[in-house]
């Protein structure tokens, strides 16, 4: 284990070797859980919010990572258009949820409304006001639909968010990750702050509750979660027994094609 400093002291950090075997075997979980989810109709809707740099795409990767996208789809949905702006507020996520056998995980979701146009001032204070009211009643509608909703919050220090900022700056591969509204929230951490505890407030509710993943430490925040997850919903292990493949059919008579006559990619490794 190696340390590191937080807000509450120094904690030990996972060594790589434990947190690899340890994702892996959650990730066959995953696995176990995307055939039962599929094996029972179930409707499970995932959501992932927190502040920018919390780790949540990071999470949302390794539980993706191995299921079948046809089961298991990311929602990322980009700034609303001229169009969707005049619906329904919730019509534009309606579309994404999931059909018996589905889980959709929402990297990012309705609760734009509750903190970047909030805080941003992408929306009315009547337009605020009115999601509180209805985004629990939207809410509790789902679950009597029959979905599963899980709703998760990454937290993260802000002088954890800052390094990881100052990373994404010094890094080339990582730096389509700060936006221009990434770096302009980050000067408004307070107003976040009082935004999310009154989204709380509002939408912590009995039916459709927030669990809280601390995200200081990456690793540590992708197996709680995951484990977390695995935990909310109860599942068998549906894994067929080991078989054998059928032998392949008598290749006489077949004569391929010139190879000149296809069109290759270049062997530009070895």
């Amino acid at each position: 284990m190696t340390e590191k400093k937080t807000n509450k002291g120094k904690i030990k950090k996972i060594d790589n070797k434990r947190y690899e075997k340890e994702l892996f075997r959650l990730q066959l979980e995953l696995v176990k859980l995307q055939e039962w989810i599929k094996h029972q109709g179930l409707k499970v809707v995932v959501i992932f919010e927190g502040r920018d740099a919390a780790g949540k795409g990071g999470v949302i990767k390794r539980i993706n990572q191995h299921l079948n996208p046809r089961i298991c789809r990311v929602v990322a949905l980009p700034a609303p258009t001229e169009r969707e702006k005049t619906q329904w507020y919730f019509q534009r996520y309606v579309p994404h949820l999931p059909a018996a056998g589905e889980m959709v995980l929402f990297d990012r979701s309705w609760y734009n409304r509750a903190g970047v146009e909030r805080v941003m001032g992408f929306c009315t204070e009547e337009e605020y006001s009115e999601f509180l009211r209805s985004c629990p009643e939207f809410e509790r509608m789902l679950v009597r639909s029959g979905i599963i909703l899980i709703k998760y919050w990454f937290s993260v220090s802000d002088e954890e968010q800052e390094r990881r900022f100052q990373s994404r700056l010094e890094e080339p591969h990582k730096r389509w990750k700060l936006s221009p509204m990434d770096l302009e929230s980050r000067t408004r951490w307070v107003e976040y702050s009082r935004a999310k505890d009154e989204m709380f407030a509002h939408t912590d509710i009995k039916q459709a509750p927030w669990y809280v993943v601390h995200s200081d430490i990456k690793k540590h925040a992708r197996l709680n979660c995951i484990s977390h997850l695995l935990s909310i919903i109860p599942y068998e292990d549906l894994t067929p027994e080991p078989i054998e493949l059928p032998q392949r059919h008598d290749s006489r008579g077949y004569v391929r094609p010139p190879m000149s006559d296809q069109t290759f990619v270049p062997e530009t490794y070895p």
